[in-house]
C-alpha cells in the first residue's frame, strides 16, 4: 500500500488545547509597548487593564450592567473564586460530562464540603438538561475541553430562574454564542480561544449574581485571593482594573494584541466562523475514513474548539498506545504538536480548531493524519 508522506506541512503546526496557538500576526514587537517595570496599579496599570475589561466587553458584546474582572490562576482562578463566594445559599446542581465538569464536582462536595445534585454523562455525551432544577445554583462548563462536547445553546436554561448560573466557559468565549441573559457567572482564560499567555482568568458577574455575593456570607472562611467583597458591598476595583493580585503586564499587553486581532477579523463573528470552518476541515475528513470519528456523538454538541476524535480501526487492540504513537509520529514530522487526547479522556486525539488558527493548517493536518494512521496501522 502507497503511504507517501503528504508534500505540504501546516504553517503552524501549534494544536494544543491550552495554551493555544497565537493569532497568525503575532510576532513579539507586538509587546513593545508593555508596561514592564511599572506598577499595575500606576495610572499606565489600570489604563492597560481597564482597556483589556472594556475591550473583552465590546468583542464579546457582554452587558453594560455586567462586572468583568481579571483574576489570578487562570480559568481555574476564576471558577474557584464563584464556587466559594456564591455557593450554599440555596441547592446546587452540577453538571459533568468530562474531566474538568468532574473536577468541580469534587471541590464542591469534597472541599466545600456541600451535597449538590450531580448529573453526569459519559464522554461523548450531555446530562439529560430538560431535567435540570434551576431553583437550585447550577454549575456547567459550556465546552468540554476534554471531551469536545458543548450545550448545544442556552434554550434548556430557565430565563425566570431562582439559582444563579455559573459556567466555565473556558473553550467557549470568542467561538461561540453564549447567551448572556442566561449565564449569571462566567468565566474564561485568555490561553484558550485568543492564545493569549496563561496565569490569567476573566471572571463576569450579572447583577443578580452581584445581589448574592452581597447579601450573602459563606460559612466557610474564605482565602483573601477569593474574597470579591468587603463589609458586604462588592469590592468594584476588581472590575475596573484594580486586581486582586499583581499581574502581568506582558500578558495584559498580549490579551490586548489578540483582542485587536479578535476585532481585525470580524469581532465574534468573525471569531465563530473561523472556528467552524476548521471544524467542519476535519469534518469532511472524518466523513470520508471510516476509521476515525468524533467522540462526540451528537452533532449538534460537537466542540468548534477542542474537537476530540477517536479510531475506529478493528485491528486496533490497545487504543491509547495507538493514539499515543500517531500522536509522536506526526510530532515527529513536525505536522502537529500536542494533540494526544487529555490524559482522563477516552483515547484518541485532540485537535484544536479555535479561531488562531487557520484552515488550511487543518487541511493540511488531515492528510498527515491518514499518513500517521497508515504508518502505524501497518506496523501492528
Amino acid at each position: 500500500m502507497d503511504n507517501t508522506r503528504p508534500a505540504s506541512l501546516p504553517n503552524n503546526p501549534r494544536f494544543s488545547s491550552g495554551p493555544c496557538a497565537k493569532p497568525p500576526t503575532w510576532n513579539p514587537a507586538v509587546l513593545a509597548d508593555a508596561a514592564l517595570g511599572r506598577s499595575h496599579r500606576a495610572a499606565i496599570g489600570k489604563e492597560k487593564l481597564r482597556a483589556a475589561i472594556d475591550a473583552t466587553r465590546d468583542v464579546l458584546g457582554i452587558p453594560d450592567d455586567y462586572r468583568i474582572g481579571i483574576v489570578p490562576a487562570s480559568d481555574t482562578g476564576a471558577v474557584e473564586m464563584a464556587l466559594w463566594s456564591l455557593l450554599g445559599a440555596r441547592g446546587v446542581e452540577m453538571l459533568a460530562w468530562e474531566s474538568f465538569g468532574a473536577g468541580w464536582v469534587t471541590d464542591v462536595t469534597k472541599q466545600l464540603g456541600l451535597d449538590p445534585v450531580v448529573k453526569t454523562a459519559e464522554y461523548g455525551a450531555l446530562p439529560d438538561l430538560a431535567t435540570v432544577d434551576f431553583n437550585n445554583d447550577v454549575v456547567f462548563t459550556w465546552n468540554g475541553t476534554t471531551s469536545g462536547v458543548r450545550v448545544p445553546n442556552g434554550d434548556w436554561i430557565d430565563s425566570d430562574r431562582a439559582g444563579l448560573t455559573i459556567c466555565d466557559a473556558t473553550s467557549a468565549a470568542f467561538a461561540m454564542d453564549l447567551p448572556w441573559d442566561k449565564l449569571d457567572v462566567t468565566t474564561f482564560s485568555w490561553q484558550k480561544v485568543l492564545g493569549g499567555e496563561a496565569a490569567h482568568g476573566v471572571l463576569v458577574l450579572s447583577p443578580r449574581a452581584v445581589e448574592r455575593l452581597e447579601s450573602y456570607t459563606p460559612a466557610w472562611p474564605l482565602p483573601k485571593i477569593f474574597r470579591l467583597t468587603k463589609g458586604g458591598k462588592l469590592i468594584e476595583g476588581i472590575f475596573t482594573g484594580a486586581t486582586i493580585n499583581t499581574p502581568s503586564m506582558l500578558a495584559v499587553e498580549d490579551y490586548l494584541f489578540a483582542l485587536d486581532w479578535a476585532r481585525s477579523v470580524g469581532g465574534l463573528s468573525g471569531m465563530i466562523a473561523r472556528a467552524d470552518a476548521n471544524t467542519a476541515a476535519i469534518a469532511d475528513f472524518v466523513d470520508t475514513h471510516d476509521w476515525i470519528d468524533f467522540l462526540a456523538i451528537d452533532p449538534a454538541t460537537r466542540s468548534n474548539t477542542s474537537v476530540c476524535v477517536k479510531f475506529n480501526d478493528a485491528r486496533i487492540t490497545d487504543g491509547a498506545a495507538f493514539a499515543k504513537a500517531v500522536a509522536k509520529r506526526l510530532e515527529g514530522a513536525g505536522a502537529a504538536f500536542d494533540i494526544g487526547a487529555y490524559r482522563d479522556a477516552p483515547a484518541g486525539l485532540r485537535i484544536w480548531c479555535g479561531g488562531t488558527v487557520e484552515t488550511q493548517d487543518v487541511t493540511a493536518l488531515m492528510a498527515w493524519l491518514n499518513w500517521a494512521f497508515q504508518a502505524e496501522i501497518t506496523s501492528l
